[in-house]
């Protein structure tokens, strides 16, 4: 079953956005505009606040994932369960507490 894969960034600048649950690197305007494929619960296209409440430009570090299944680095990165795509290797901050809540009523 193959996975569609998350937006690439579209630039890499300043831009650049990490999704504070799973990860995943998009722009600002990919997140406004289509939200986080691994956190669709978040629904950030509807909402704007939340691409910042849910994502940071705080981040270290990016790998690009095409296999998240089959890759060492996916699984040791606790990534290998998403969809394909650019992650970061660590971020900076924390999801907003009431964003968890959000979190686990959903998954």
């Amino acid at each position: 079953m193959a996975t569609a894969p998350a937006q690439i960034p579209t630039s890499f600048g300043h831009e650049l956005r990490a999704c504070l649950r799973c990860r995943l690197v998009k722009t600002y305007d990919q997140f406004r505009e289509s939200g986080c494929e691994n956190c669709s619960f978040f629904k950030m296209e509807e909402d704007h606040e939340r691409v910042v409440d849910c994502t940071t430009p705080n981040f270290n570090g990016i790998i690009s994932v095409m296999d998240p299944n089959r890759s060492w680095a996916a699984r040791w990165l606790r990534i290998g369960k998403f969809v394909p795509g650019v992650y970061t290797l660590a971020v900076s901050e924390a999801l907003p507490e009431e964003m968890q809540v959000c979190n686990f009523l959903v998954v």
